[in-house]
Order: structure tokens, then sequence, then C-alpha cells
């Protein structure tokens, strides 16, 4: 056994060890699906991901498994015309076509940008450049009108991007119970707390002092230009806005505008290791949304610290329940009397899965990529492979 593993590529030893962990054979990890052709002819148009999820019971494990053929000198270069032999359970080969068209990518980020939303996570924003006033003394402005703000040193021809605090993210660790407590908290217009009275007495239970930070959500709402800075006495510079977004209020928030705010491609792959259960969960649907479904953002409760980078993905599962055995206890005991411990924990339940497509240090962003029932806050994400 030693001696064979040894003999495997470094991509197949990856499959196998994470075939291990998952307490899955390296034979299921490559396993094609049933009914595949012999050969497919790679189509302009198709991408990676859509190819594998066609012909593998496990698409995220495509590159391991087509990198362990001498025939494809880069699994990431794949040009439409190529043939695709698919007659052995254990051999995805490749026969080269023309060379006429770009490579297909696993998934583009032209095919997936509309359903991103632009959010990012900071420790603090208190630091950042902020919008003091609006043009005619206005509540919002918008496109090519202006908003006043206090930026040092601003100069004419400077880009910016307007965010706004939205939501505050923290952890809780809860030992003698089955799952961490992840919070998302409302901003006001400062960037302060919102008083939340359904999380009043988690609040209570749970201080401050018992709680890991995960960040600060910023949302991008418009972009705009610097027209002139604090000259003649003026103590606000003047940006003119551009973007056709969400409308600027006072409070919102600069940054510089970023090159390139995504990758331009994702490839999909498992995660380089499984959390303790219950740490990773979806903390929260993009737009304020309470559920999710597919092309729908989430955001993750662990990020680059974690060993998450952009393509990891996950299987998302709901929850199992705590029940009541009604059979060996008495109905006529409330249910509120029963101690955590001796209820009865049901299975969890597959919802989909979710590939991460920005990563920062302790929160990341996910695109739900595919699920039979609506991906809710809570939540559990595992490795993609996890049968239970």
């Amino acid at each position: 056994m030693a001696i064979m593993f040894k003999r495997l590529s470094h991509g197949l030893r990856t499959v196998f060890a994470v075939a291990l962990l998952t307490i899955a054979s390296y034979a299921v990890a490559q396993e094609l699906r049933e009914g595949h052709p012999d050969t497919y002819v790679v189509q302009r148009g198709d991408t990676l991901w859509d190819i594998a999820g066609r012909f593998l019971e496990k698409p995220w494990l495509w590159p391991e498994i087509w990198q362990a053929n001498p025939q494809i000198a880069n699994p990431h270069l794949i040009y439409p015309g190529d043939v695709l032999s698919l007659a052995y359970l254990d051999r995805v080969a490749v026969q080269e076509g023309p060379r006429e068209a770009a490579p297909i990518n696993a998934i583009d980020l032209a095919d997936v940008g509309p359903f991103l939303k632009d959010l990012r996570v900071v420790d603090g924003f208190e630091h950042l450049p902020y919008v003091v006033g609006l043009e005619e003394d206005r509540l919002r402005v918008s496109d090519s009108q202006v908003a006043y703000v206090r930026v040092a040193g601003a100069q004419p021809g400077q880009r910016y991007a307007v965010v706004r605090p939205t939501v505050r993210y923290t952890h809780v660790a809860r030992s003698g119970m089955c799952c961490d407590l992840m919070q998302q908290e409302d901003l006001d217009y400062r960037g302060r707390r919102a008083i939340d009275s359904e999380r009043y007495w988690s609040n209570v239970m749970f201080p401050d002092k018992g709680q890991e930070q995960l960040g600060y959500e910023l949302m991008r709402v418009n972009t705009g230009t610097i027209t002139r800075g604090e000259v003649g006495g003026i103590e606000a510079s003047t940006l003119l806005l551009d973007g056709q977004d969400i409308e600027v209020r006072i409070g919102d928030r600069l940054i510089p505008v970023d090159a390139q705010a995504y990758d331009l491609q994702f490839f999909p792959h498992p995660p380089a290791r499984q959390l303790e259960y219950g740490r990773i969960q979806v903390m929260a649907v993009a737009g304020t949304l309470k559920t999710a479904g597919p092309r729908d953002v989430v955001a993750i409760s662990a990020g680059a610290r974690e060993g998450i980078d952009n393509g990891t993905v996950f299987s998302i599962w709901r929850r199992g329940s705590n029940v009541v055995d009604t059979v060996q206890n008495s109905r006529d005991r409330p249910e509120y009397s029963v101690d955590f411990e001796d209820k009865v924990r049901l299975p969890d339940e597959f919802a989909g899965h979710v590939m991460v497509f920005r990563t920062f240090d302790k929160v990341s962003y996910g695109l739900v990529m595919e699920s039979i029932r609506p991906t809710q806050i809570g939540m559990e994400l595992k490795h993609p492979d996890a049968p239970y």
C-alpha cells in the first residue's frame, strides 16, 4: 500500500488524502456518471465546471483527475474542438483539436459577474474618509450629482468608491453545545450598531467581551471623481458621482477604486482542510434576504486564516434539529424542561453547493452554484464530499 501511494502523482495523492479524510475511496473520488459517452468534443461557450458536472460525480475534483493524465499538459487550458476521452473510469484523456479559439475557463467572471455583490470586510472603518454633505443639502444624491467629502489631501482626478458600513459580524465559541454562535448586526448611517430587539437576549447572554469580531461589511454604493479639493477656506472636497448604482447619503465612506475587484476566472476545488463542526456557517445572504438560491451570494464565517481561498467549494447543510423523544418521555412534559443533552439529534439535511469567490481574513463570500432546497442563514458548510 505504501509503495502504491508513493508512486502516485502529487495530484492523485491529494485526491487520495481527501478521499480518506471523507470516508470515500479513490475509485469513487474519480467515478464518472453512468451513461456517459466515450468521447465529448469541447464546444465554444463550455466551462470546465459544466463539463465536469455533466460527466463526473464530483465536479470540484476535475483538476486532480484530469491532471493525472500525461496527455493533458495543463488542465486549465482546454480548447473548443478538443476531444475528451471518457472511455475508462480511471482515465479522462484529451485529444487536441484546433487552436483557433481561446481556451475555456473553469468559471469565467463574465458568467457570474452579474450575480456577485461588491462587498468587502474590514477590521474597522472609522479612519476612512466620509461624505459630510450633499448637493443643495439633499438627503440623497446619485449619478451626475455632487457629494462633499472629507478626504485629506484630495486632488482633482482621484477616483473613489463610495461604500456603506452595513453589518458587523461576530463569533462566539459555545462549549458544551453543538455549534458556535455567529451573529450579524445591522449598522445605522453612522456605522454604529442599531438596536435589534430580536437579538436582545442573545446579546445579554453573550456580551461583547465574549465575542470575537470577524469584521465590518462594506457595500459599494457608487463611484466618483474628485473635481475640487479643499481650497480657499473650503473644508470639504467635491466628489462628482458617475455610478448608476445606489444613492449616496451622508455618513457613507470612501475607499480608492479597485483596479480589479475579482479574479478573472475561478477554479473550483475542495477546501484545504475541514474545520471543526459548527465553525463554518452561512452568516448572511446579500441583499438583506433570509434565504438564497442558485446564483445568490452568501457571507461565510471563515476566511484566509482558515485556509480558504477563491474557488473553494463547500456543501451546504441544514443542521439537524434537536427534538424531544416523546416515545421515551412523557408527552405532558414541556420541551423547554428537557435538557439539551437529553434531546435526540436528527441528521443534517443536504441543501446544495457554494463556491467562494472573494476571500478576506476572517470572512469570505460565496456564490450558491446549485441547490435542492433554499440556503438559509445558520446552515452548516462542510467538505463537498461529506456524506452526512
